[in-house]
């Protein structure tokens, strides 16, 4: 069936014999796995008597040396699936295969696309970033102190280089264009973060997609904010140099050199929010963040500080 969608992705008229032809299969077969593409990854296909069949649109998919070509210095393997349940869970199942980090997982779609505090993330096919980087860790705690706010940082970088310029950061792990998320991290942990461990770095980027039923928060992408259809290939490549650079000084001089960049792009600094953790909420206004990367937050007239994943922040009304 990705033979055919392979086939069909330049956006030209293909009809259904030389389709046929390429693929070793009757006309007919043709039909059904074009009904299938349409079905299952939810593309639209015009079918014209006498001309054949075309994409909507053309489309590009994930090619390792596309990427590569891009960003040599970014010599990580680079995995690429068309499908798989989440780009965190293979990283996770790689690093138990014994796969060397650094390493790459890249899939065209998620069947079961992993957000914070065990949210659903919507993976069409062929639209966005599902994007997972394995590192191993050897330098103990300090490596691990505002990692994901670091990788943050890079995600906000790239998305700016490429024509977003209203990108910002949400504590701990949004990147959000106004209210409306655009990207989200994702941070697992494998082994002892006391001594050597490996950490998948899991980052999900809205890119073209324009609608869908699978969100429960305001959200945007890359297309709807420009205007313009973006290539994919060249945003992973973009985001691998970030990060990059951002884990470089990260490791370097440890998350205190960073942390007044990355309060400088929170969106929510100085603005009255509630923290929810669990079933408790608390009131308090934004102060920034620490050298470890927690939140602080004035509290009746009192700062204090809070860190943990299970953490959420939303702006209050009266903000």
């Amino acid at each position: 069936m990705l033979t055919l969608l392979k086939l069909l992705k330049d956006g030209k008229f293909h009809s259904g014999q030389a389709l046929g032809v390429a693929l070793g299969i009757s006309r007919s077969a043709v039909w059904k796995q074009l009904q299938h593409l349409e079905a299952e990854l939810g593309l639209s296909i015009h079918k014209v008597r006498g001309r054949g069949y075309q994409m909507a649109a053309p489309l590009t998919l994930l090619d390792p040396a596309d990427i590569k070509e891009q960003a040599p210095s970014c010599d990580w393997p680079i995995l690429v699936f068309d499908s798989i349940d989440s780009t965190n869970a293979e990283a996770l199942r790689a690093i138990e295969r014994g796969q060397a980090a650094p390493f790459l997982v890249l899939s065209e779609r998620q069947t079961a696309g992993r957000g914070r505090r065990g949210r659903n993330w919507a993976s069409p096919f062929a639209e966005n970033i599902y994007y997972s980087l394995v590192l191993r860790i050897e330098g103990g705690m300090r490596q691990l102190e505002g990692l994901s706010l670091v990788v943050g940082l890079a995600v906000m970088q790239a998305l700016r280089d490429l024509g977003i310029p209203g990108a910002g950061l949400k504590w701990p792990n949004d990147v959000l264009v106004g209210q409306k998320k655009i990207a989200g991290i994702l941070l697992e942990l494998v082994g002892d973060p006391a001594d050597v461990c490996h950490v998948v770095l899991g980052v999900g980027i809205n890119v073209n997609m324009q609608a869908t039923d699978e969100i429960d928060q305001q959200w945007t992408s890359m297309r709807l904010e420009s205007g313009r259809v973006f290539d994919r290939n060249h945003l992973v490549a973009q985001l691998g140099l970030m990060l990059q650079k951002y884990l470089a000084r990260h490791q370097i001089d440890g998350f205190s050199a960073i942390q007044r960049e990355w309060e400088q792009n929170h969106l929510w600094q100085g603005r009255a929010v509630s923290l929810i953790a669990g079933v408790n909420q608390i009131d308090g206004e934004v102060l920034g963040i620490d050298s470890q990367g927690a939140l602080r937050l004035k509290v009746d007239g009192v700062e204090k500080v809070f860190s943990g994943g299970e953490l959420s922040l939303r702006l209050r009304d009266d903000s």
